[in-house]
């Protein structure tokens, strides 16, 4: 018998979606033949070099609700008319075409969740949508029968709405170092901030980041690297207050190079604020990427985010997130040696076990019955 074929689809940006590429190779090491199908962005990096198939789909409208619709109905129909054995569907906007072919096709379906997807900041300002999409969810999710999230919290969120059982395959990066390269020559001598993630949107700090550099030392440097709704705005403010000296901004990078820029910063932030549900049920990539870079953390107290750095003591959390208290806590960590290099060595020690090669054991204890 030749290899079970299971296709992948996500919406996300494929080249910088660090869960689905972790989790579409852990599946080929495991010996299935692994097909993923992304969108294509105008700026959307170039493939990679994976050891499985991808391949991206370029939509003509891009942003409401007709890029949704017009994704999910070229999916429909690519899904209907590809070989495959099992098809699996990542989060609630590529997951309708999904069910419905299974169901058509009566392909075993699986269900990665990577938020808790009406939670987020996107659909708060917007009743209409999140009736839309909760709906979908209300309706599709009970019939699920093979679920896994990201985290504790929304595990028990989706739990206790469906009663549907679902494991926990958390966020953790990949266990490899990263190629040599020397700090970039604009942060050497500097105390360097850093904020990563293509996700710099409403709620996750990115504003309140760049104005607390109002109040910081003129030895601190900040850096942005990704991307966001936020993005230009960031670059607005920059150049509004005053900023450009002490505040970088790269654009997102491929996961093999990002890797090389986080170990040379002094702290990375994560600051996704309490006012979302997905935010509070949420456990952050950035958060694992720093600490697999060796770098202290300074966060917001998410519970899912606080019981990380409170059981390794790899950073702190912050108490207030107005800039101008922001910068007195951090100043008071950062300028603190002895808090720093403790927090350092933890992070080291952390991560020997917050690592992919640990957590993908649970993800092979679902697939390895499908082989």
């Amino acid at each position: 018998m030749g290899q079970k074929r299971i296709t992948v689809s996500v919406i996300s940006e494929i080249t910088t979606d660090q869960r689905v590429i972790r989790i579409c190779t852990t599946l080929r090491e495991m010996g299935f033949d692994v097909v993923l199908i992304g969108r294509a962005f105008g700026n959307s990096l170039p493939l990679g070099h994976y050891p499985f198939r991808a391949g991206r789909m370029r939509c003509f409208f891009r942003k409401g609700v007709w890029q949704y619709a017009e994704f999910n109905l070229r999916l429909f129909f690519r899904l209907l008319f590809c070989r495959t054995d099992y098809l699996l569907a990542n989060d609630l906007d590529t997951l309708a075409p999904n069910y419905l072919l299974s169901k058509w096709r009566k392909k075993p379906l699986f269900y990665d969740t990577h938020e808790y997807f009406t939670g987020v900041p996107e659909l708060a300002g917007s009743p209409a949508k999140k009736r839309f999409w909760k709906r979908l969810e209300d309706y599709l999710f009970p019939k699920l029968p093979v679920v896994y999230t990201v985290s504790d919290a929304v595990k028990a969120k989706y739990q206790k709405e469906y009663g549907t059982p679902v494991t926990v395959v958390r966020n953790l990066p990949v266990p490899q170092p990263a190629e040599f390269m020397e700090r970039p020559a604009s942060w050497r001598g500097k105390r360097v901030l850093l904020m990563q993630g293509i996700g710099i949107n409403h709620g996750r700090g990115g504003l309140e980041l760049l104005e607390m550099m109002r109040y910081m030392p003129d030895d601190c440097y900040l850096v942005y690297i990704g991307g966001g709704l936020l993005w230009e705005t960031i670059k607005e403010k920059r150049t509004e207050w005053e900023l450009e000296a002490q505040v970088e901004m790269i654009d997102k990078l491929p996961p093999d190079q990002l890797k090389q820029y986080t170990p040379h910063a002094d702290l990375g932030f994560s600051l996704d604020g309490f006012s979302d549900e997905n935010f509070l049920v949420s456990l952050p990539n950035k958060l694992f990427d720093y600490i697999q870079a060796g770098i202290p953390v300074a966060a917001t107290a998410l519970p899912e985010v606080k019981k990380i750095i409170e059981q390794y003591g790899v950073g702190f959390c912050l108490n207030f997130r107005t800039p101008r208290e922001m910068a007195v806590e951090v100043k008071s960590f950062l300028y603190n040696a002895e808090s720093m290099q403790k927090a350092r060595n933890n992070a080291i020690i952390a991560q020997k076990e917050l690592n992919w090669d640990h957590e993908k054991q649970v993800l092979m204890k679902i697939y390895t019955p499908y082989l």
